[in-house]
Order: structure tokens, then sequence, then C-alpha cells
């Protein structure tokens, strides 16, 4: 943690943290701005998501950007990847048992996608 050497640092600190809890809780109108969602589980956070999201936070601050930024859970897991030879790799969200048949049946065997594709390039979504 930074040492406080004077009041003026104390302030200047103290704008630093309202403008980033702006920007994290900037809640007049959200539906009105761009909603940057950081998942922050266990995996998220061990993978870097707390930087991550930091960084989003100073970025926008740096470029004048308003924009929510908000941490969420996990709320695709469980999430398995799939990486067919000679394809970029599918990641599928919110797969259950009950889905496993499908996914093979439809992906692996025939190379079609099923239902639950989380977007993981420009041309990846379903």
């Amino acid at each position: 943690m930074t040492k406080v050497e004077s009041l003026d640092a104390l302030k200047q600190m103290r704008e630093r943290l309202r403008s980033d809890m702006n920007i994290r809780e900037n809640s007049n109108h959200p539906e009105d701005l761009p909603q940057i969602r950081i998942s922050m589980g266990t995996c998220g956070i061990a993978a870097g998501a707390k930087e991550v999201m930091s960084r989003f936070i100073s970025e926008l601050r740096a470029r004048n950007v308003d924009a929510v930024v908000t941490q969420t859970h996990c709320e695709a897991e469980p999430t398995v990847e799939i990486t067919l030879p000679g394809r970029e790799p599918v990641l599928y969200g919110d797969v259950t048992p009950d889905r496993v048949a499908a996914i093979i049946d439809k992906y692996i065997r025939n190379g079609q996608p099923a239902e639950g594709i989380i977007a993981t390039g420009p041309s990846t979504a379903v």
C-alpha cells in the first residue's frame, strides 16, 4: 500500500478512487452505457481477472469513456472447450450432463454447432 505523504496526496487518492467507483457503479443510466462484465469467480481471479478489471477501469478513465464495469460470477459454468482437428476451439457454456450427447452428436461427430456456444472468435456465436 502506498504511504500518504500529504493532505493533497490524500485528496488526489480520494478523487481517483471516486472516479474508479463511478466507472464501477455508474448507475444513473447504465442501460445507456457500454457494460463490461468480468467474471470474478475463483477461476477468473486465479487467471488474472482482478488485474483485468483494474486495467479496464484505468483505461476507460484515461480515455474519458463512460461505461459500467461490474463483476460477475462464472455464469456459464461449467464450460467445456472443444477443439476439432484443423478448427479453432469452441467454448460451450452451461453444460449439463443432459447436453453432452447433443454436443457429441452435433459438433464432434458432424461438425455442426450445438446450442450453447459462447463466442470465442469473430465468427463463433450460437
